[in-house]
């Protein structure tokens, strides 16, 4: 049973039937580059869909457990590098979007949450979040995902921590201190509520990404079957020591979420870009976008948020030199 469940997920049945139906309905051969980025396009879609409403499922299911009142504490029973830990942890499992960052931040400040612990959980939970680990191990094995989960928190850990003993406490607006949010009753849910929560949120999270997602498979598309391949591996192969560095500096304008990078992270993966490089452009793309720093600075001062995105960019870029690195321990 195992078995026949591990060669459902290694998607090879869909490969085959995607290659049937571009070169005998389409007509078009898959050895060119219209039916190469055609049948990408196709595969790819199907693919993560499938991934997506199946780890959607699994993690809100869990998610129902670490509601953000609960989230919030758990969180106050831990101090020091254990509550970095727990922090980093519990952004996996809680993955809210940035738009929940202000009231997130003021519940964890008002409730005494260090600022570094405060971090932790801010960089981790939209790197790590709850489709990505599944897409990531469709499009690239289980151990580009498992290092991937890995860093991710590594780099929440570690930009809490040293946050904290900067002590910017003085860089949170006065006001956020001032207010009382409150604890909202934390109700308990039964196995029927679990689930009907866990297939609402499949429906509202695919709702919301599904344009991400088909914008980054198109934009993957179009790199698989057009972008030449030499170029990419001479400019940004795992050979250029500046690659990485530039994918992260390029990535942090940009709005996307790790769903609609992945895609585009596969096809220059498969043009030859090196596999930290690309892991680096989704990571930054996800961890420091623009939107996100609009939010936070409604609670936080400009010299805070420099900070964040400081030490959050050297965490990556050294994410990124790691994966070039082990790349060859990973393929």
């Amino acid at each position: 049973m195992l078995k026949f469940i591990t060669e459902i997920f290694k998607f090879t049945w869909l490969y085959n039937l995607v290659k049937m139906l571009v070169e005998n309905v389409f007509n078009i051969s898959i050895d060119t580059q219209l039916g190469s980025s055609l049948h990408f396009f196709i595969y790819d879609t199907v693919k993560i869909i499938i991934l997506l409403g199946i780890m959607i499922f699994i993690i809100s299911y869990i998610r129902s457990y670490f509601s953000p009142e609960k989230t919030k504490k758990t969180l106050e029973k831990f101090s020091g590098i254990t509550g970095n830990i727990m922090a980093s942890l519990l952004g996996i499992v809680t993955p809210f979007c940035s738009c929940s960052s202000v009231p997130l931040f003021i519940g964890f400040v008002e409730a005494g949450i260090p600022i570094g612990v405060t971090f932790s959980f801010l960089i981790t939970s939209p790197i790590v979040n709850e489709a990505a680990v599944a897409i990531l191990i469709g499009t690239f094995g289980w151990k580009i995902a498992v290092v991937y989960v890995i860093t991710g928190v590594i780099v929440g850990v570690v930009g809490g921590v040293v946050i904290d003993k900067l002590h910017l406490e003085e860089q949170v607006e006065e006001y956020v201190y001032q207010m009382k949010v409150g604890d909202s009753e934390i109700k308990e849910l039964t196995r029927k509520e679990r689930i009907k929560f866990a297939v609402e949120n499949v429906k509202e999270i695919v709702g919301r990404v599904w344009k991400f997602i088909l914008i980054g498979i198109g934009i993957g598309a179009l790199i698989h079957g057009w972008a030449p391949a030499p170029i990419l591996a001479k400019y940004a192969g795992p050979n250029n020591p500046l690659a990485v560095f530039v994918a992260t500096i390029v990535a942090i304008p940009l709005y996307s979420n790790a769903l609609g990078t992945i895609p585009i992270a596969e096809a220059l993966i498969l043009k030859g870009v090196g596999i930290g490089t690309a892991m680096a452009f989704m990571m930054a793309t996800t961890a420091l976008s623009v939107p996100e720093m609009i939010l936070l600075r409604k609670v936080i001062k400009p010299k805070l948020i420099a900070v964040f995105v400081a030490i959050t960019g050297i965490g990556i870029v050294l994410v990124g030199y790691l994966f070039n690195g082990i790349a060859h321990l990973l393929i």
